[in-house]
């Protein structure tokens, strides 16, 4: 599953347009008054206004062998969010991963992660070409089993890992919804920002079509994007 595109909502479009077309370096794919976009590899990310505040949590996938690299280009642009006093990474045994955070201009908790089970290593220098894709997005519900079973049902995608009482994800490497059950896990690692239901609209390709997610007042709405031909 890809995530192709990603529409967030933020109270502070312009500190969040600086964050990434100055402090972060992507460039502008398009802009209006209430919204801009930039490009993330594959994926789409689009800011738009809102006088209310959101937080989400994301993830940008970036080569399996750039987290070193990564560490210290991100240190020279924003503040890296430690694990422990002296502990900058956290790595995800179960998953084969690991990842590094920061918060962006609204307060979302971001996430730079390496999967290693991922052929994708590069010999090329770490810049902001090597955040690949909007690789998660948090989806908090409180019913983790019914949540995937639309997913599965809607999109032909499946449970990735976790349990279906606490924390979840549904999709695969290229992408997946991070289905916490906000009841019972209460904030975003390692953090304390509390964990909550936040509208979202995406367009995620599998292997079936490509389809639009809405989530909004915790209710899910997919539908197929129907090509021209279709």
């Amino acid at each position: 599953m890809k995530i192709r595109a990603l529409t967030l909502f933020t109270n502070k479009l312009e500190e969040e347009k600086e964050f990434y077309t100055q402090k972060i370096g992507f460039n502008l794919l398009k802009e209006a008054k209430n919204q801009f976009t930039i490009i993330v590899g594959w994926t789409e990310l689009t800011f738009v206004s809102s006088k209310l505040a959101y937080t989400y949590h994301y993830c940008f996938l970036i080569p399996s062998n750039k987290l070193v690299e990564a560490v210290a280009w991100l240190e020279k642009r924003t503040n890296i969010i430690p694990i422990t006093s002296n502990k900058k990474t956290n790595k995800f045994k179960d998953w084969n991963a690991e990842s590094i955070y920061f918060y962006d201009a609204s307060g979302n908790v971001v996430e730079c992660i390496v999967r290693y089970d991922l052929d994708n290593d590069t010999g090329q220098s770490f810049g902001v070409d090597q955040l690949l894709c909007i690789n998660e997005i948090g989806l908090a519900t409180n019913d983790i089993k019914k949540t995937n079973t639309q997913l599965e049902k809607s999109l032909g995608t499946s449970f990735y890992k976790g349990d279906v009482e606490r924390f979840g994800a549904h999709g695969n490497l290229e992408g997946l919804f991070l289905l916490p059950n906000y009841k019972v896990k209460t904030t975003w690692f390692p953090t304390n920002t509390v964990l909550k239901p936040q509208s979202f609209t995406g367009v995620v390709e599998t292997y079936i079509g490509k389809f639009l997610v809405t989530y909004d007042k915790e209710k899910l709405k997919i539908e197929k994007v129907l090509l021209p031909n279709e």
